[in-house]
């Protein structure tokens, strides 16, 4: 079970930082991973860290999304910094148990999803 926390509504140039509680599932988790999805459209990659440490970010978030993961308290974390309004949208984490070699940003390499925690920014 995927819990994400964190979500609410700030100004354009504001912070949050969005959690995701893992429990009751495997600890040889290959990949986390943060999503996003708005009415209308299809889910995109925002971010993702995997087994080895390794962080994926598309050019949209490069330098003002980080993710991060405390694995004593089996939280995923995703910082967000200089929101923009273009940032609104339901996020989403997700765990991909196997790497069976599709892309990191493909939803349908993951295996578990959280029920969302919505993000407004505004102008």
């Amino acid at each position: 079970q995927l819990v994400e926390s964190g979500g609410g509504s700030v100004q354009a140039g504001g912070s949050l930082r969005l959690s995701c509680v893992a429990s009751d599932y495997p600890s040889n988790i290959y990949r986390m991973g943060w999503f996003r999805q708005t009415p209308g459209n299809e889910r995109e990659g925002v971010a993702s860290l995997d087994s080895a440490g390794s962080t994926v970010y598309p050019d949209f978030v490069l330098g003002r999304f980080t993710i991060s993961r405390d694995n004593d308290k089996n939280t995923l974390y995703l910082q967000m910094n200089s929101l923009k309004p273009e940032d609104t949208a339901m996020y989403y984490c997700a765990t991909a148990l196997f790497d069976d070699g599709g892309p990191w940003w493909d939803d349908n390499e993951y295996n578990y999803w959280g029920q969302g925690t919505q993000v407004t920014v505004s102008s």
